[in-house]
C-alpha cells in the first residue's frame, strides 16, 4: 500500500524540483508513493525536515536578452569588461554572453541567451550512422575519413546528421551502444582513420608496412568493435609520438581515467577504493606513473578532433552542414560519472514511467546530474558537453530533449515503476544551449518523440530550435483511426524522417521485418493481432499516399513505395527532410531493436555497399531525385 505525501513534505520536495505527483501518457494523475519521494531527497542529501524555503539570487542567473530580471542592487561585468551599475532590474540592453553579476555579496555567474535562434535554411540531407558506413579502406567499420568522404559525395544534400560520435571505455569487450558513451565531453577514438594521420603518412616504410598489417581482415556481416579497437589501438601506439604536454584540467582526468581503466577494467566503481576519486593522492601519484599512457590518450582526443573538423570542411559547401548526436546520458562505470561524480546523483538512474509501451517502466542505467550541483557549478559541465559537439558541427541534436526539463529519477534498489521525475531549470539549460549554439552558428534540433509534455515542443519553437517529425508517428491520435495527419499541418520547425534507428526501416516495414524479427525471439505475445496492426498501419500509410498524389496505385511494388514515402516527406513544411542510407537502398534491418542487448546485433549491421558505390546504386538514386526536385526552398 503506498503511502501519501503530506503538505510539508510537498513543499520540501516542491522547493528541489523533485515532483510528488505526474499526469501520465493518458493525462490522468498519479501520486508518488512518499518513500519514493523521500528517496530521491536522500540523494539530494536533503533533510525531511528541512524548510522549504530558498531565498535570494539563484548559483546561476540565465535570462533571455532584453527579459525583465529584478537582481536589487547589483553590478554586471560583462565579458568585454564593460560595467553595468544595477539599481533593481537588469539592463535590457546587456549583450549575449557569460557575464558576473555582483550581487548579495557574491559573484555569480550571468548568461544572456538569445531570445530565439536564426531561421533554420529548408534542406534536405541523411542520416549517418557512422559505424555502419564503410570504404576500401576501412578498418573494419566506419571512420571520420568515410564521413569525409560520404559528404563531398552526397551530392544536392544540405546536411548529414551523424550518431553520437561520443567517447568509450578504451577496454575490451566495447560498449557498442552510441548512446551510452563514457564521456559526452570527448570523441570516440575507434573513428580515428588511421591510414589518414600526419604520423602514418610521414612514418618510414617499415612502420607503415607494419601499421597496415594490424588492420582487421575483410568486414564480415556484422561489425566487429572488439577486433576494430585492438587493431587501431595497436597501431596508433605504434605511431605515437611519445611527446608528454601539460593538458587542461578536463582532458587530463578524461585520459587518466582511460589510462587506469587499461589496468584496473572499465568500471570505475569495482577500482582500488583510493582510486575512485580523481582528487584522491593515488590518483595524483598515478598521474605521474601512467603520464605516459595518459598522455597518449591525450594524443588521440588530438586526432580525433583534426579529422572531426576535416570532416565538418568537407561540407562547408552545404547549406547546414554536419549535425551532430547528443546522448542524453553515460555510462555510469565511465570517465564522466568519475571525473565530474560530485555533480552527478552517482547512485541514481534516469529512465521512464510506466506506459502502454513498457507497462513496468524503462531504466536506461544512465546517472542524472544533480540539478543543485549543476546550477552550483555555473553549468560549467554542460557547457562543456555543449562545446564538446559544437567545437566540430554545424548544429546539434538534442536526444531526449525534455530531459532540459525533467528525468524520471529511479532510486538505487527500486524498479522503474518507483521513481518520480526531478525538474531541472529549463530556462537556464535551454537558454545555455541557445546561447552556445550561437556563439557556434549551429542549428538545434530537439528530440521530442514519445511521450512528452506539451510545452517542451512548443518552447523549442519558440527559441528556433527544430523538433522532430517522423512519418510513422504522423497520425492524429485524438480522431477515431488515427489518421495521418495532413502534410501541410506538419510543424514546419521540424526535422522530419521517415523512421529513426530505433524504429523499422522503410523497406522493413512494409515487410513487417520488425515483427518477424521480435517474434523470433520471443518479445511478441499475441502473434497474429501483431501481424494484423503492421499490416493496417502499411495500408494506411499507402492510401495516404496515394491520396496525396505521390504514388500511383496501392499494388505498387516496394521500392516505388519507399520512393514515394520520400516524395511524400518534400510535401510537408518541415525545415529539415532527411532520409537515411538503410532506407535508400531498402535494408530491411534497423540499426538498434530496443528491448534487446546482444539477442540482436544492435549497432553491428554495416551497410550492404561501400561508400564509393553507394551513391550509383539505382534505389538512391531515385530516392535522392525525389527529394532533390521536391525539397527546394519554398
Amino acid at each position: 500500500m503506498s503511502e501519501r505525501v503530506d503538505e510539508a513534505l510537498a513543499a520540501l520536495a516542491a522547493a528541489h524540483g523533485v515532483a510528488t505527483w505526474y499526469e501520465d501518457a493518458d493525462q490522468r494523475r498519479v501520486e508518488v508513493d512518499r518513500t519514493v519521494v523521500l528517496e530521491v531527497l536522500e540523494q539530494l542529501e536533503v533533510d525531511p525536515g528541512a524548510s522549504a524555503r530558498r531565498k535570494g539570487l539563484p548559483d546561476t542567473v540565465v535570462v533571455r536578452q532584453g527579459a525583465r530580471f529584478r537582481t536589487g542592487r547589483a553590478v554586471v561585468r560583462a565579458e568585454d569588461g564593460t560595467r553595468y551599475a544595477v539599481t533593481d532590474v537588469l539592463p535590457p540592453d546587456l549583450p549575449l554572453g557569460w557575464h558576473v553579476l555582483e550581487a548579495e555579496d557574491r559573484e555569480i555567474p550571468l548568461a544572456v541567451t538569445p531570445a530565439r535562434l536564426p531561421e533554420v535554411p529548408r534542406a534536405w540531407g541523411w542520416m549517418l550512422q557512422l559505424y555502419a558506413l564503410h570504404s576500401r579502406e576501412s578498418w573494419g567499420m566506419g571512420d571520420f575519413g568515410d564521413l569525409a568522404s560520404f559528404a563531398r559525395s552526397a551530392e544536392g544534400a544540405g546536411v548529414i546528421l551523424v550518431n553520437p560520435v561520443q567517447a568509450i571505455v578504451p577496454t575490451v569487450p566495447v560498449n557498442r551502444s552510441p548512446y551510452s558513451p563514457s564521456s559526452r565531453r570527448f570523441a570516440n577514438p575507434l573513428y580515428i582513420k588511421v591510414t589518414a594521420t600526419r604520423e602514418f603518412q610521414q612514418a618510414p616504410p617499415d612502420v607503415r608496412d607494419r601499421v597496415l598489417a594490424l588492420a582487421p581482415g575483410p568486414l564480415g556481416d556484422l561489425i566487429d568493435y572488439d577486433a576494430v579497437w585492438t587493431a587501431k589501438r595497436a597501431a596508433l601506439e605504434l605511431l605515437w609520438p611519445g611527446q608528454i604536454r601539460p593538458l587542461q584540467p578536463g582532458l587530463a582526468d578524461f585520459a587518466t581515467f582511460c589510462a587506469l581503466a587499461e589496468i584496473h577494467g572499465g568500471d570505475w566503481r569495482e577500482w582500488p577504493l583510493a582510486l575512485r576519486r580523481p582528487d584522491s593522492p593515488e590518483v595524483t601519484a598515478a598521474r605521474r606513473e601512467l603520464a605516459p599512457r595518459i598522455a597518449f590518450h591525450a594524443w588521440l582526443q588530438e586526432l580525433c578532433e583534426q579529422q572531426l573538423t576535416s570532416a565538418r570542411a568537407a561540407a562547408s559547401a552545404m547549406s547546414v552542414g554536419i549535425v551532430h548526436d547528443l546522448p542524453v546520458g553515460v555510462d555510469p562505470g565511465g570517465a564522466d560519472a568519475w571525473a565530474l561524480q560530485d555533480v552527478f546523483a552517482s547512485r541514481v538512474t534516469v529512465g521512464a514511467p510506466p506506459d502502454a509501451f513498457s507497462q513496468q517502466g524503462q531504466d536506461w542505467r544512465l546517472p542524472p546530474w544533480r540539478p543543485d550541483r549543476l546550477a552550483a557549478a555555473g553549468y560549467q559541465p554542460f557547457i562543456e558537453v555543449l562545446r564538446s559537439v559544437l567545437g566540430h558541427a554545424d548544429g546539434i541534436r538534442v536526444d531526449h530533449v525534455a530531459g532540459l526539463w525533467r528525468l524520471w529519477w529511479i532510486p538505487p534498489g527500486e524498479p522503474p515503476s518507483r521513481g518520480t521525475y526531478v525538474h531541472y531549470d529549463s530556462e537556464a539549460m535551454l537558454g545555455i544551449l541557445a546561447l552556445e549554439a550561437h556563439r557556434h552558428n549551429a542549428v538545434v534540433v530537439g528530440e521530442d518523440l514519445g511521450t512528452v509534455q506539451p510545452h517542451v515542443t512548443t518552447t523549442l519553437h519558440e527559441r528556433g530550435m527544430l523538433s522532430s517529425a517522423v512519418l510513422y508517428f504522423q497520425r492524429d491520435y485524438r480522431t477515431e483511426g488515427h489518421p495521418f495527419v495532413p502534410l501541410q499541418s506538419w510543424e514546419p520547425h521540424s526535422m522530419a524522417s521517415i523512421s529513426t534507428h530505433d524504429l523499422p526501416t522503410a523497406a522493413g516495414f512494409l515487410t513487417a521485418e520488425n515483427v518477424r524479427v521480435r517474434v523470433e525471439l520471443g518479445l511478441v505475445g499475441d502473434v497474429p493481432a501483431e501481424y494484423a496492426r503492421v499490416a493496417a498501419e502499411r495500408r494506411d500509410l499507402i492510401e495516404f499516399m496515394v491520396k496525396e498524389g505521390v504514388l500511383d496505385s496501392p499494388d505498387a511494388s516496394d521500392e516505388d513505395i519507399v520512393v514515394a514515402m520520400h516524395a511524400l516527406l518534400t510535401r510537408a513544411r518541415s525545415a529539415l527532410l532527411l532520409t537515411s542510407p538503410p532506407d535508400a537502398l531498402m535494408e530491411h534491418r534497423q540499426p538498434n531493436l530496443p528491448g534487446t542487448v546482444d539477442e540482436y546485433p544492435n549497432w553491428r549491421i554495416p551497410l550492404p555497399v561501400a561508400v564509393e558505390e553507394l551513391f550509383s546504386q539505382a534505389s538512391v538514386r531515385r530516392v535522392v531525385h525525389a527529394l532533390g526536385s521536391g525539397a527546394d526552398p519554398a
